[in-house]
């Protein structure tokens, strides 16, 4: 593992675009109501209640999740003759693909929650690992 080729910007980047990306989809208008109920909450579910330590661990998970999307992109894209943006998009969807949809969908069917969660949580994830690809190959 090379932490030298991680371009510690676009890690930034990433994680501030995976807290407006998250806001945004999991806003009333959009998919918090199908998902909270999806989950078997009730209530309007308010955000508020989240703790800080919620929050924090929200953006740590952000921060691992871009380090090692930004060492996988330069490893894919030195397979493939170089790193773009495409090839980092290619690269977050293919590890979308690989190791968060099914992990998502196999712990989301145990857990009663059903393919309409699945749906929604791992679609996130997609927005989220296809863009960070895509930062991290455009600014290499």
């Amino acid at each position: 593992m090379d932490f030298s080729s991680i371009n510690w910007l676009a890690v930034v980047i990433c994680v501030v675009f995976s807290m407006v990306s998250g806001f945004i989809w999991y806003n009333p208008k959009l998919f918090f109501p199908a998902w909270w109920a999806g989950i078997g909450k009730t209530g309007d579910g308010s955000m508020e209640a989240a703790g800080a330590s919620t929050w924090i661990l929200t953006i740590v998970a952000g921060f691992v999740q871009a380090i090692f999307m930004s060492l996988m992109v330069n490893a894919m894209g030195s397979m493939t003759g170089g790193v773009t943006l495409a090839s980092g998009a290619t690269a977050g969807f293919m590890l979308w693909l690989g190791f968060v949809a099914p992990t998502n969908l196999v712990n989301k069917l145990f857990a009663g929650h059903g393919l309409k969660v699945w749906a929604i949580e791992a679609g996130n994830h997609l927005v989220n690992f296809v863009a960070f690809g895509a930062i991290v190959g455009a600014m290499a």
